[in-house]
């Protein structure tokens, strides 16, 4: 059984890879929540006065 030792160009591709989905993630659970508290608060929120 032989050992693949991944070379140090490939771990930085594979942590930029994981670091860019990551991101992409929490991109999508913020706009989630974002989207979740406007319907939350009703079509109201917006005929506010500033």
């Amino acid at each position: 059984m032989s050992n693949i030792v991944p070379s140090d160009e490939e771990l930085r591709r594979r942590r930029r890879r994981n670091s860019i989905a990551l991101a992409l993630v929490l991109a999508a659970l913020v706009l989630i929540f974002y989207a979740l508290t406007i319907v939350k608060m009703g079509p109201a929120v917006f005929n506010r006065t500033l």
